[in-house]
């Protein structure tokens, strides 16, 4: 029977994808390995494979198709001696029945059912189901009449066969019985506040000039894990002003050194250094939140935040502790080219322990990240500024501050850990040569 080629999870985390682009069309022949269509994921565009030889009987989903779930059908692979005839299969009927028509299926009386289900289908009625569907109930021996279709329009999917089990009917939905009235109430009940949905902030700036930007998958994910974030990580903040002068000087003798090489680090390329050097020397804080345990990294993997159109990634430098600061310059912006670009694969963006946001480079002074789950803890980072500063002979002179604050997650790091932690990152910065040794 034809095979069903289906939306695939092309992250750990992917829940749907939009269907960017077809690279096949129907009655190719394919073999396995040959690349059939780019698939969207919420942070990338990546390419998938097909894992059978076949020809292309069907396309089910259209390009450019958001929000297809996964494991949704999206074509249809016929195998050899099979041709476009045999997606069009009946189901099983019970002999004594006839067909009816497709109206009478959708005009059919809705009362009795409950509000969101789909009533299984009457004797008589054509059933719709997918040709995987078919087939597993024919191997099963489940007369398919007897299922309620979860699909679109009622129609049986694979997942609906397989809850199933030979000769077992799904029940009829019982009747709700009507509630008893409430006596009347002596005084009047307070009519509640309305809640604030989407509908309910639409109309209230209907009268005024807008334009709505739908939300496409990053946005969604986005959403999702900062608001998770904020609701269920408790945050606490420690926050450090660092003298820059040192590096500032350092990092112009090297850069000039390292100019025949093509090679220009940024203040940014230290701040990495300096936050992997921290966790190797301050270990038990470099960690992650498992819900019911802490695991404790030996690697130091340090995430940076890249603003890209429309959201933000954060591609993950692994083993940044072990890597020259060249390397790591170079590291960084292959990683940040290809996230503009939206080409990372799913295991560069994903993982790390600790992150860095930098807001210096426009001209923000300070602010609070919020902490990517799993994460730890994610250090905010500040403009360099000149300012006035009393140094050690209590003479005032004037100085470059970057300030920062650490955001952590208190469940893993308490309030004297995440302070030598972020006395390491300061020392580091304050004596950038002995990040080299």
């Amino acid at each position: 029977m034809p095979t069903e080629i289906l939306m695939p999870a092309l992250s750990p985390t992917m829940e749907e994808g939009t269907l960017a682009k077809w690279l096949v069309k129907e009655g190719d022949n394919v073999e396995s390995g040959d690349i059939l269509a780019e698939i969207e994921t919420d942070k990338a565009t990546m390419e998938f494979e097909a894992v059978d030889d076949g020809t292309i009987g069907a396309l089910l989903v259209a390009a450019g198709t958001a929000e297809v779930k996964v494991n949704t059908p999206i074509a249809v692979l016929l195998s050899e001696g099979e041709s476009a005839a045999d997606l069009a299969t009946p189901a099983p009927q019970v002999p004594s029945a006839p067909q009816a028509s497709v109206a009478a299926v959708e005009m059919a009386p809705t009362g009795g059912v409950e509000t969101g289900a789909v009533p299984k289908a009457a004797p008589g009625t054509r059933l719709f189901a997918t040709p995987l569907a078919r087939r597993i109930a024919a191997e099963k021996g489940i007369d398919l009449s007897t299922i309620t279709g979860s699909g679109p329009r009622g129609r049986i999917i694979r997942a609906d066969v397989e809850s199933a089990q030979p000769g077992q009917a799904t029940p009829a939905p019982q009747p709700v019985a009507a509630p008893t009235p409430a006596a009347p109430s002596s005084a009047p009940a307070a009519a509640p506040a309305p809640s604030m949905d989407a509908n309910t902030i639409t109309a209230l700036y209907a009268d005024r000039a807008h334009t709505e930007v739908p939300l496409d998958g990053m946005r969604k994910t986005i959403a999702a894990r900062l608001t998770e974030a904020k609701q269920t990580i408790p945050h606490f903040y420690l926050r450090r002003d660092i003298r820059l002068d040192a590096l500032l000087s350092f990092r112009s003798q090297i850069n000039a050194q390292l100019s025949a090489r093509g090679v220009k680090l940024s203040v940014n390329d230290f701040i990495i250094k300096a936050c992997a050097n921290a966790l190797q020397a301050v270990p038990a804080a470099n960690a992650v939140w498992a819900g019911d345990r802490i695991l404790q990294m030996t690697p130091s993997d340090v995430a940076v935040a890249v603003a890209i159109e429309g959201g933000l990634f954060t591609p993950v430098l692994r083993d940044a502790d072990q890597k020259s600061l060249s390397t790591l310059s170079g590291e960084m912006k292959d990683l940040a080219s290809r996230a503009r670009d939206r080409k990372l694969a799913p295991q560069e963006y994903q993982g790390g322990s600790f992150a860095i946001s930098n807001l210096g480079m426009m001209g923000i002074e300070n602010f609070d990240a919020v902490i990517n789950p799993p994460h730890g803890a994610i250090l905010a980072v500040g403009a360099g500024v000149k300012k006035p500063v009393v140094n050690d002979a209590g003479e005032v002179e004037v100085a470059t501050v970057m300030s920062v604050t650490l955001s952590v997650d208190h469940r893993v790091i308490d309030g004297a850990l995440g302070a030598e932690l972020l006395a390491a990152i300061v020392d580091n910065l304050e004596n950038p040569l002995a990040m080299l040794a």
